[in-house]
């Protein structure tokens, strides 16, 4: 079986500063998978490598068997990605940025998909509403509305519910487990690792640009008996 995600000895540099030092991990389809870490350790670099947007010194990725250098298309195709950040293009509504983004995909008229994402992330009512004019917790929501709209079969969330309401929080995690329930593959970095501990089948631990720790949640937590997913976390950055 191909797997969702195969990422092979990556390594990248930004000027003397080494990002990613080897990299591997293989992620099945269907996985809810923990990508964590501390701030620096190399997440980001390592799903915008995955996303096409980085180009790394060495190594190889792929999204369900496409080589994300050589095939990027099918590759993008498999991949929605929330980033960290709140950009969004001030000109459109929501339903119209949700619209253009299918485009990029060749996607059209595809409202009915459009119109579900909405309820789920409790954005209907704001659909004809120009995204200026939103909270931050509202754009964040949008920024998963994009990554969702052409369906992709991986699903990369990037600090999804960084600074939105435990409303939203709870929204959000009930479709995305849908979504995996459904067959999507899911991975997460977050900051709230109570998260993780309830959602993540399996996790990698990162610290300065390399693995530390990948295991199953169960087996990380067995490890340390009576500790919280955090105190296994502390515990495994200083060994």
């Amino acid at each position: 079986m191909v797997a969702a995600v195969s990422i092979v000895d990556v390594v990248k540099h930004f000027g003397a500063l080494q990002a990613l030092a080897g990299v591997s991990l293989e992620i099945a389809e269907g996985e809810f998978f923990g990508l964590l870490g501390p701030n620096g350790a190399g997440k980001t670099t390592l799903i915008s490598s995955l996303a096409g947007l980085v180009r790394p010194d060495s190594g190889m990725l792929k999204v369900l068997g496409h080589d994300v250098v050589r095939d990027f298309r099918e590759a993008r195709r498999s991949l929605g990605v929330v980033p960290q950040e709140l950009v969004f293009d001030p000109f459109f509504n929501v339903r119209e940025t949700l619209r253009i983004q299918s485009g990029y995909f060749g996607i059209r008229k595809n409202d009915d998909w459009i119109d579900e994402i909405l309820e789920n992330l409790d954005l209907t009512g704001k659909a004809d509403v120009n995204m200026r004019r939103l909270s931050g917790g509202m754009k964040r929501r949008v920024l998963v509305a994009q990554a969702l709209v052409h369906k992709p079969p991986v699903i990369v969330l990037d600090e999804p519910t960084a600074g939105v309401d435990v409303e939203l929080r709870q929204g959000l995690w009930q479709f995305i487990r849908r979504l995996n329930g459904e067959g999507h593959t899911i991975i997460l970095t977050t900051h709230y690792l109570e998260e993780a501990e309830a959602l993540c089948n399996r996790i990698a631990l990162m610290k300065q640009g390399r693995v530390v720790a990948l295991d199953t949640t169960a087996n990380l937590m067995a490890a340390h008996p009576g500790a919280s997913l955090e105190e296994v976390f502390v515990r495994t950055l200083q060994q």
